[in-house]
């Protein structure tokens, strides 16, 4: 009759399509976390500029707002010494600062003059000299003189500084006040690469200057005034690079580079320099294996944590795919647990059930028939009885709800009386031992009679007829009691080994047709661990099997 197919409906096409999908999103994520990275160091790559724009240009702004106001301190009447103590300053401090021009500047009603700029005929602006300082390649300080016979080179700056006072001058009445707008627009003249500044004189002074201006026939009056020129190139302003991921190459170039027609940069952006600084701009530029890099750099990180996550995701779809595995072997197991145990209660059952209708068919019973039925129902009622009792005791013993009755045991005595019993059992059963030792065991007699009897059971099982051969070795070492059974039996192979002592487990051989729940070897490990042992097996297909068991002395 064959065998019926027995299914476990397992719904591994589920976990597939969920495998499927956990993938598709790990791509998807990666994508979108590769996309999305490359856009952020893009922007930043364009936005990140005004950093490095005011690093750049706050030593500029720091002298343009700071350090050029300190000359008003003077309140215009700086001599030539501290013109020049002013400018070696500025001109150190200052790299971009090239050169400083120093005009000791009279403001006069005099007509006598002529040299300057004169508003309505009343107001000379005069240059009364001019000192020019700047540093030679080894910075030291250089100072020129150009005094009134020889040509100004920045009378052009001048003129228009004193066009713009005077402008300034003929709108001044007693209730001005001199704003922070109003000293930028005129005391101070922003043009690319100089910065005019012209000492800001007090209100006061300012008053008399105008009523120089609009009255005429006054005494001759002279006046001190000073003014600056500072000389600025842009390109010696010192760059900071505070965004190095985003920026390769942080360069100061001419507004109209033509340079730049002829480069070929994969990211580069540009910001205009302002007031003196204006012919010129900041460029920032990246290669595209730079810009790369940081995005890697950016990216390795949330890759890593998405594949964690993947990883986790991955690892619970094996601990179901194994748990469905495991619950398809425990399926079998209990199937054919359930399919051995049904068989070996059914046998002795056929059996008493036919003796019973024979006993009760027959109209007259002769002794030795009545022997023999009897026979049969007593030995039938034993192996039932033996099956629940080892059903019994291995679930007693699985939840530890059985005691432990040890007691010490002669194992000479022991192993005598368990092993005439086995022979009387197999006839045809080989059996030897030898017991080495010279202590007695503390055990619980019945369930160590249960282990060797399984073990014996099992070596006749699985062997040959003419090879039932077992022999026991008791041994007895310094820690321990050693007990080993080995068999010529047909022997267990290496991937089995791992499995026999699970609990329904059967190896499929020919010697195995006849049904076996799979609880000997199982009830064997359980007893042993119980008693506080532990059992090992050595086998080699073909040969013959080894069990040892050892019992702390």
């Amino acid at each position: 009759m064959p065998q019926p197919v027995v299914r476990y409906q397992k719904n591994f096409g589920l976990l597939i399509a969920f495998l499927a999908i956990v993938t598709i999103l790990y791509v998807v994520a990666v994508g979108l976390a590769r996309s999305t990275i490359i856009n952020h160091v893009e922007s930043e790559f364009y936005n990140r500029k005004t950093d490095v724009f005011d690093a750049t240009i706050k030593p500029f702004n720091e002298f343009l707002y700071n350090g050029i106001p300190e000359l008003s301190y003077y309140q215009g009447f700086l001599d030539s010494t501290q013109a020049r103590q002013f400018s070696e300053r500025a001109l150190r401090k200052n790299p971009f600062v090239e050169e400083v021009v120093f005009y000791d500047v009279m403001i006069t009603n005099s007509r006598t003059i002529n040299r300057g700029v004169r508003y309505r005929d009343n107001l000379l602006f005069h240059p009364k000299s001019i000192i020019r300082f700047k540093l030679d390649n080894a910075h030291r300080l250089q100072i020129n003189s150009n005094f009134q016979e020889e040509p100004d080179p920045y009378a052009g700056d001048f003129n228009n500084a004193a066009i713009k006072f005077f402008d300034y001058l003929a709108k001044v009445n007693e209730s001005t006040t001199l704003t922070e707008d109003e000293i930028y627009r005129v005391f101070y003249s922003l043009s690319p690469g100089k910065i005019g500044y012209l000492n800001i004189p007090r209100i006061s002074d300012l008053l008399l200057y105008k009523t120089l201006l609009i009255n005429d026939g006054l005494p001759d009056a002279f006046f001190e005034q000073d003014m600056f020129l500072f000389q600025i190139n842009p390109q010696k302003l010192r760059l900071t690079n505070t965004q190095p991921r985003y920026y390769e190459k942080v360069s100061i170039a001419p507004l109209t580079d033509p340079a730049a027609m002829e480069e070929k940069t994969y990211y580069s952006t540009e910001l205009p320099l302002p007031g003196a600084l204006s012919d010129f701009k900041i460029k920032f530029e990246s290669s595209l294996e730079f810009i790369t890099k940081e995005v890697y750099r950016l990216l390795i990180p949330v890759v890593l944590g998405i594949s964690v996550l993947y990883i986790i995701l991955l690892s619970i779809v094996y601990l179901i795919y194994r748990n469905i595995n495991n619950n398809n072997r425990l399926y079998r197991l209990q199937y054919d647990f359930i399919n051995n145990l049904t068989h070996e209660f059914k046998t002795p059952v056929s059996v008493i059930k036919i003796a019973g209708n024979n006993i009760k068919s027959a109209q007259s019973v002769t002794d030795e028939e009545r022997f023999m039925y009897g026979r049969i129902l007593d030995q039938e009622a034993d192996k039932l009885n033996n099956l629940m009792n080892k059903l019994l005791s291995y679930a007693q013993i699985e939840n530890k709800s059985i005691p432990f009755k040890g007691e010490w045991i002669n194992l000479h005595e022991f192993c005598e009386e368990i092993f005439k019993a086995c022979r009387i059992k197999y006839t045809d059963l080989m059996l030897t031992y030898s017991v080495e030792v010279t202590d007695e065991l503390h055990t619980d007699p019945v369930l160590l009679a249960s282990v060797f009897h399984n073990l014996v059971d099992n070596a006749y099982k699985y062997s040959a007829a003419g090879q039932r051969i077992v022999h026991v070795e008791i041994q007895q070492t310094k820690k321990n009691f050693v007990m080993i059974f080995s068999d010529k039996g047909i022997g267990i192979a290496k991937a089995e080994l791992k499995n026999i002592f699970k609990k329904f487990y059967r190896i499929q051989n020919q010697f195995n047709q006849g049904g076996s729940i799979g609880l000997g070897l199982a009830f064997c490990k359980e007893i042993t661990e119980f008693m506080g042992g532990e059992i090992r097996v050595e086998s080699v297909l073909g040969k013959g099997t080894i069990f040892t068991l050892a019992f702390p002395r």
